[in-house]
């Protein structure tokens, strides 16, 4: 099923909801099951709508208080895994030192959430593609939004009509720049940077950071890198660029799990970055 109003794509296909967490030092734990987007669209996802428009009759229904939203397994809580993607440039003589370029989509008016705001990339549900129990893995939907939305993978497209592959990532299917980046240990690293729950949407949030950390992936794959259709424009900062990186963390456009997970990134990166890295200090208090 798709919505043609506003030309936004949506399709019926099933979300990963979850019934349990096991938050812990250095561990995030718990037990997911699947629930119907569908559901989930007509239900959680018109929370952020309606305070926006001002009313707060379905979050009374869904949502009244910290501790509907904390009992996850009597509602229907789904999620997504979204992370900060930094990719590691060797110095140039018109650009300057060695950084990490930083990239940042701006969120177009087809997607369902979002749409004309700004958030990290990759950005995705948390669903299942073809291995149900496998793909439960953050990790595994965080390489599926890599291939969809900058190394153009159309067949991991969730939003598609029909997944025929038996095992859409399986390494004779990934792209080139994917395939390039498992070839060998220490050219990517991915980290969890932060779990919470959206108190605007009730959803659970994995933010994560992606760094591509060999050089000479941008030079060699770097004008292969495109947006999918759930982007209408994608920046790029540098992570020696402290003043624009300042002034892009006060943008008002941005998603508040969109901003949740690109603070995190940056500040994990700050400390692993060396000097790649010039960032402006970020602080977690409570």
């Amino acid at each position: 099923m798709k919505a043609t109003a506003a030309d936004v794509r949506i399709i019926d296909r099933p979300l990963y909801r979850l019934l349990d967490v096991d938050v812990c030092a250095g561990r995030v734990g718990g037990m997911v099951g699947t629930a119907s987007f569908m559901e989930y669209a007509l239900g959680p996802d018109l929370l952020e709508r309606e305070l926006e428009a001002g009313e707060t009759r379905l979050r009374s229904e869904l949502l009244p208080d910290l501790r509907s939203v904390l009992d996850v397994r009597n509602r229907l809580c789904a999620g997504g895994a979204l992370a900060l993607t930094a990719i590691a440039r060797p110095a140039d003589s018109a650009r300057g030192e060695a950084d990490y370029l930083l990239l940042v989509q701006e969120r177009s008016s087809h997607v369902v959430n979002g749409s004309g705001r700004l958030a990290v990339i990759p950005k995705g549900f948390h669903g299942p593609l073809a291995d149900q129990r496998g793909d439960a893995r953050i990790g595994a939907t965080l390489r599926r939004e890599l291939e969809e939305e900058l190394f153009g993978r159309e067949d991991v497209d969730t939003t598609g009509e029909v997944q025929r592959a038996a095992d859409p990532m399986h390494p004779a299917r990934l792209s080139e720049p994917m395939r390039w980046l498992m070839a060998e240990s220490g050219r990517v690293r991915t980290e969890c940077t932060g779990f919470g729950f959206n108190l605007v949407s009730g959803n659970y949030e994995f933010a994560a950071l992606v760094v591509i950390e060999d050089e000479e992936f941008w030079p060699r794959f770097g004008g292969v890198v495109e947006a999918n259709w759930e982007v209408s424009g994608l920046r790029q900062y540098s992570t020696l660029d402290g003043e624009l990186v300042s002034e892009l963390i006060a943008d008002e456009k941005w998603t508040n799990e969109g901003l949740f997970a690109f603070l995190l990134g940056l500040r994990r990166l700050s400390e692993i970055g060396g000097a790649r890295v010039s960032l402006p200090s970020i602080d977690l208090r409570c």
